[in-house]
């Protein structure tokens, strides 16, 4: 995720870092030079494009930017509820710190502790597609089979089995062990919505529609501006397709937020965040440090 102070209106226009412009300058280029070859054609041959009227580009790119806008909305609906999923990953983990306070026998509330950090660990690696049981090796007793299909699961189901064990031994109440396993549940829903909108994208012909119009809008456009703006014509082409193409990148973006590109959550900061808490109520020192921004990227 970009993180940066606000720019000046002047700095703004020069701002890469962030930008999507870099993901689409290629596509930009070869519209922007397919427009200029067009308008030397309608220079040498002008009677070929006098009947070419813009009204419907006028018409088509209307509905393509409102068809677009729905896109984007959806893409980001997705992004902030990943944001909101891991909020609650948050909440419950810090939750469990505060009600296991009554544990006495430091050395089990340590053990589940660090497997809720493991938790956090192997969810990050899971939504993205990496080694679960590396990535939470470091965290969590026991080790688990790595090819558990529901790895993140299993280290809750843990969790919960420790939870049991310090009620029976008599450390936990009957309320407070029941607040700890609401807590699990939340997390085991956090995990549910994160992996809904991992697994469901949104449906390819819906994308795949806007994706052809969108390149034959650009392409064609070019046709109606050539004879009324002539040399006009590829500045304007190179406006219209900077943004469209820009409006489309940036839904792929949102569409998945748990990748490593420049827009998605800073899902590693947020581990990081839980892995602090957790070792600073542990007594543990030095804490690692918080993660920052890196060239303006928070990851």
């Amino acid at each position: 995720m970009i993180i940066r102070p606000k720019v000046n209106q002047f700095a703004i226009l020069f701002t890469l870092k962030g930008s999507i412009a870099k993901r689409i300058a290629l596509r930009t280029l070869m519209v922007t030079l397919l427009a200029s070859a067009i308008v030397l054609v309608e220079m040498l041959h002008p009677s070929n494009f006098t009947k070419v009227n813009a009204t419907p580009f006028t018409l088509l790119g209307l509905s393509l930017s409102i068809f677009m806008n729905f896109r984007n909305n959806a893409c980001y609906d997705r992004w902030y509820e990943a944001r909101k999923a891991w909020g609650e990953v948050i909440v419950h983990v810090r939750s469990v710190i505060r009600e296991t306070h009554v544990i006495r026998e430091s050395a089990q509330r340590r053990l589940l502790l660090l497997n809720l950090c493991g938790f956090a660990h192997a969810l990050n690696a899971r939504l993205r597609r990496e080694n679960e049981a590396a990535a939470s090796a470091e965290w969590i007793n026991p080790q688990h089979d790595a090819q558990v299909p529901d790895y993140s699961g299993r280290i809750l189901q843990t969790v919960g089995q420790q939870c049991s064990d310090l009620h029976e031994a008599g450390d936990l109440s009957e309320w407070r062990y029941m607040l700890l396993a609401n807590h699990l549940t939340s997390l085991t829903q956090a995990q549910a919505v994160c992996e809904r909108i991992k697994n469901t994208p949104l449906p390819f012909p819906y994308t795949l529609l806007l994706h052809r119009t969108i390149y034959l809008f650009c392409i064609l456009l070019p046709f109606a501006m050539a004879e009324p703006l002539g040399w006009l014509t590829p500045l304007f082409t190179a406006i219209v397709s900077y943004t469209f193409f820009g409006l489309d990148a940036i839904a792929d973006e949102l569409e998945d937020p748990f990748g490593r590109d420049e827009n998605d959550l800073p899902t590693d900061a947020l581990v990081r965040g839980i892995e602090r808490d957790i070792l600073s109520e542990l007594g543990t020192e030095p804490l690692p440090p918080a993660l920052k921004p890196v060239d303006y990227v928070l990851s």
